[in-house]
């Protein structure tokens, strides 16, 4: 079993944490974010450190306890630093443009695709001539940054063969061989 959730986490200068009826509350320079913690779980604030601990040695009680310690932390990197993700459009004629929040996506259809985003995620494409397009999601909520991203990614995932699609910049594709003849 994982250890993580009897590691302490410390809170980041200008970072303000709050607990009130099982919900926490932390405000940064970038933003706010809540999050209810889970029945068993019990959470302290001392000295700008918070330590999670479990009531009992169940099974849910122990992932529950890893992952309240997980959810915590990465609120208070997000409102501090916050989160990005790259993607880039691997293929010919594969485009993309933003407007404000709306993404409007290319991906080798008939249409194209226009994709509104979240106002707390900040959207910006790079169209170098020689290279492949990037669309750069930046927030401090890093599960809305992913979940966006991979909403994205969804809708032309690379393929195996020739590696076209949205992939996530670094990601590494298992490439296959084609036909032998």
């Amino acid at each position: 079993m994982s250890r993580i959730g009897k590691n302490p986490v410390s809170i980041s200068q200008g970072v303000d944490v709050s607990i009130e009826n099982n919900i926490v509350t932390v405000k940064g320079k970038l933003g706010e974010l809540t999050q209810k913690i889970s029945d068993g779980i019990t959470i302290k604030i001392e000295d700008g450190i918070i330590t999670l601990d479990r009531t009992s040695e169940s099974k849910d009680h122990k992932a529950q306890h890893g992952l309240m310690r997980a959810l915590i932390n990465n609120m208070i990197e997000g409102v501090s630093k916050g989160w990005t993700k790259d993607l880039e459009l691997v293929g010919v004629g594969y485009r993309a443009s933003n407007q404000g929040q709306k993404l409007d996506l290319a991906l080798g259809f008939s249409h194209n695709i226009v994709l509104e985003i979240a106002p707390e995620v900040k959207i910006e494409t790079v169209s170098e001539k020689g290279k492949n397009p990037i669309i750069k999601l930046s927030s401090f909520d890093k599960q809305l940054v992913g979940q966006i991203a991979a909403k994205i990614r969804s809708f032309r995932a690379p393929e195996p063969y020739k590696g076209k699609g949205v992939k996530f910049v670094g990601e590494i594709l298992r490439r296959k061989a084609g036909k032998s003849a």
